[in-house]
């Protein structure tokens, strides 16, 4: 290329392809060091396909040299880093004058630094809407191409291994070799080819290549998949969710002669409202699997004061009626009912969320790794766990597996409140059967079910506060909250929660009830400052 006045005719660049960003580059830095005027630059494109992201092929269409010049010494040239974003996602619109919109905004960057961060230029307004619209048809490429098994009989010999799929797609920009490296990876293992009318990407597993593009007629006919296709998307078409509108927005009807199934939408469409109609006067479906049923009803309950002598058995019979409980479906996947722990007329009991892992496998609460620890505090503060009654509001495990090098997990899963509120009855006939003077919330779960309220346990932990019937409970947290924390945390965690638990040392440390000693709601413990009968 010659250089021309600017009172003459254009200086012509040619560049190497549709979205040659480095010819372009190149060439701006030249012209803007030179001072050409945007005015007076004439774009071309002097190929069609470019070849710098990938190998070149036998069937591939073959490039000229690029005649755009070297860039020319001078001054280095600063532009916005958001800039360079704009000019590679613009380089793919299909709108022959984007090269040279792209060249005037380098041209006005030059000499107008506020323009970039000036929103409401309408040159710069003009070329990011630009952008996005390539940006949409990248993610639409992504979305509707659809791949159809074909014979490959005509292809390489010997064939790489596989069946070969081949799908079309008609793009309204030049977005294709920006979209092919993402059907690379997501299809690695797979040979495909995307057929357009500009270019067609293939993929042998191995090497990705360019091609030229190739007419509709190419395209692969349906294949024996697709009548399952369309039966599966007859199927599960809703009528009553149907929003046609928002359909079109994020599918146009451009793309429908793509997709198999946009055969079946205008049919499906026109015929909704009938089918909703239909819906509604139908009677209901009954479910081909129900839950089991909740299990023998909750015997009667006796008339008893605290520590009655029939206290055990009630106790028993709670226990053996709770262990074919089916009220929710918990009971049904859980190893064993994991019941209440201790003796009728325990002054103080301890109540957690649900059985662990161990517990589930031992059918006995709190032997775990929290239970250890509430073991360990307990001994600190002198309470005998033979003397206390410990019991879940839940009481059954609720997990999740995971499959881990060393075989199946059962991780704990935080139980729904519909499931806390199945086991709720069982909760209530041992705080009857047992008549404890005081309780112990250990946890959020435990505290809901033993007030009837949601408890913020961080705000409430320490306090006595009062059940409905009138029985103190203290709420603090659960120990396997401190086994979660991180190291460093839990030694003055755990401090700060023996400190909660020395407030129910004066029902902690009681013998039983009956027991000549005890005095219920006697001589307050000399460790423990405040009194229960007074809500914090």
């Amino acid at each position: 290329m010659e250089p021309e006045s600017a009172s003459a005719r254009p200086q012509r660049v040619a560049l190497a392809g549709e979205i040659d960003l480095e010819g372009f580059r190149c060439a701006a830095r030249r012209l803007l060091q030179q001072g050409v005027a945007p005015d007076d630059i004439e774009w071309t494109v002097a190929g069609a396909i470019s070849t710098g992201l990938f190998a070149a092929a036998d069937d591939a269409v073959s490039e000229g040299p690029s005649v755009t010049p070297a860039p020319a010494a001078g001054p280095s040239l600063r532009v916005p880093a958001e800039f360079m974003t704009l000019c590679a996602d613009l380089v793919q619109h299909a709108d022959t004058t984007r090269f040279h919109r792209l060249y005037r905004l380098l041209w006005r960057l030059q000499r107008e630094p506020g323009l970039r961060d000036d929103a409401l230029d309408p040159e710069m307004a003009e070329a990011r809407r630009m952008a996005q619209t390539v940006r949409r048809e990248r993610h639409k490429m992504k979305a509707f191409v659809r791949f159809r098994e074909v014979d490959d009989a005509a292809g390489p010999s010997p064939a790489p291994p596989g069946p070969l799929h081949v799908a079309w797609f008609d793009p309204a920009h030049h977005v294709v070799e920006a979209v092919a490296p993402f059907f690379m990876r997501r299809f690695a293992g797979m040979r495909f080819a995307i057929l357009t009318p500009e270019r067609s990407v293939h993929w042998d597993g191995h090497t990705l290549r360019l091609a030229a593009g190739v007419g509709r007629q190419s395209a692969p006919p349906a294949d024996a998949g697709e009548a399952l296709w369309l039966t599966y998307y007859a199927s599960i078409f809703n009528p009553a969710r149907l929003k046609l509108k928002a359909m079109e927005k994020e599918m146009p009807r451009r793309y429908w002669t793509l997709l198999p199934e946009a055969t079946l939408i205008s049919g499906l469409a026109a015929h909704a409202q009938e089918r909703s109609l239909r819906m509604v006067e139908q009677a209901p479906t009954q479910p081909l699997r129900r839950l089991a049923s909740a299990g023998p009803k909750l015997p009667p309950q006796p008339a008893m004061q605290a520590a009655a002598p029939d206290a055990a058995h009630t106790l028993a019979a709670h226990r053996s009626a709770a262990a074919a409980c089916r009220a929710c479906p918990l009971g049904a996947l859980a190893t064993q009912t994991v019941f209440g722990e201790g003796p009728p007329g325990a002054a103080l009991m301890l109540v957690g969320e649900q059985p662990g892992d161990q517990e589930d496998l031992q059918g006995r609460p709190f032997v775990g790794p929290a239970g250890q620890l509430l073991v360990r505090a307990m001994a600190q503060l002198g309470w005998p766990r033979a003397g206390l009654y410990i019991t879940n509001a839940v009481k059954h495990f609720k997990y999740e597996p995971q499959i881990t090098p060393r075989g199946k997990r059962r991780i704990h899963k935080t139980p729904a409140q519909r499931e806390a509120d199945a086991c709720l009855p069982w909760l209530e006939r041992e705080i009857e059967a047992v008549a404890p003077q005081a309780i112990v919330a250990l946890g959020a779960t435990a505290a809901r079910q033993l007030l009837g309220r949601p408890v913020a346990v961080m705000r409430e932990r320490g306090q006595w506060v009062h059940r409905s019937d009138g029985l103190p409970v203290l709420v603090t947290l659960h120990p396997s909250a401190l086994l979660r924390m991180a190291p460093e945390e839990r030694e003055a965690a755990y401090g700060d929660w023996l400190a909660d638990l020395e407030r129910a040392s004066r029902y902690g440390r009681q013998p039983l009830a009956g027991d000549a000693t005890d005095a219920p709601g006697g001589a307050q413990d000399a460790t423990d400052g405040e009194s229960p009968g007074q809500a914090r």
